[in-house]
């Protein structure tokens, strides 16, 4: 009896190490004149990506920047797919990355290895001594949204309510609801190929709207702020050259998916 006992509990654990995976998933060679890529994350755990490499979708899963995802074949970063894919009933945003790595390794024979390299970073800091943020990042007053749980039918001519954990990132804009500090530096990360480290000390969750002019753009006269400037003005946060650890991801071996 005790040796089904044992067995039984070990096999519990092993299901339980396994965690999340996609109910079904379609990956295609994007289309080769598609312009742009996107992963786009709907309630009930469906997700498309499209015109994505394999290093972005590890960056994604590993939830990293792309500069730190290294090696592995040469069409890891130039070959391009299509992914449409569902989770289990009950999937919730969180579950996302381990959802993807299982399907890398499932799909794509994906092995990697993690490293840790003290390299030149950012860290994210209070701008002030007094520690006030700026005007353009509050502490929010969102509610969470999902499957079960969605958000109420707006009234005419209202606006459907933002839920927590939304955000969008363009050029020289960004917006974040209901987010830890550190979803904001991992947004931030990839300045001058530099991963930012939030320093802060904050602890809470907060809306925050930040709007800059890229270096690109500021030859401008009417050019706005900097996004340094912008990050003091706008959230009563700075960025400090710095060496920290990073971590690095390094694919060991990948195989082109077999198209379905």
């Amino acid at each position: 009896m005790k040796q089904i006992a044992l067995a039984v509990m070990l096999a519990g654990v092993i299901l339980a190490q396994e965690g999340p995976k996609f109910e079904v998933a379609s990956i295609k060679p994007s289309d080769p004149n598609a312009n742009g890529s996107m992963v786009q994350n709907s309630p009930g755990g469906r997700v498309r990506m499209t015109n994505t490499t394999l290093k972005n979708l590890i960056a994604n899963a590993y939830e990293v920047r792309f500069f730190q995802v290294t090696g592995g074949p040469e069409w890891a970063d130039s070959a391009r797919f299509d992914i449409e894919a569902k989770g289990e009933a009950g999937a919730k945003q969180k579950d996302f990355a381990p959802m993807l790595r299982a399907l890398l390794k499932e799909r794509f024979q994906l092995v990697v290895r993690r490293e840790t390299k003290e390299m030149p970073i950012y860290a994210l800091v209070l701008a002030r001594k007094d520690g006030k943020l700026g005007p353009q990042m509050k502490e929010t007053t969102c509610q969470v949204y999902d499957a079960e749980h969605p958000p109420p039918t707006p009234k005419p001519g209202e606006m459907r309510p933002m839920g927590c954990g939304g955000g969008s990132m363009g050029p020289g804009r960004l917006r974040e609801s209901g987010a830890q500090v550190a979803n904001l530096a991992l947004s931030l990360s990839g300045l001058d190929d530099r991963v930012v480290l939030d320093q802060t000390g904050l602890k809470g969750k907060y809306d925050i709207s930040l709007d800059w002019t890229p270096d690109n753009r500021r030859a401008d006269d009417n050019a706005g702020p900097s996004l340094f400037t912008a990050l003091q003005e706008q959230l009563g946060l700075k960025l400090e050259s710095a060496k920290g650890p990073v971590d690095m991801i390094v694919i060991e071996k990948a195989e082109k998916p077999t198209e379905n």
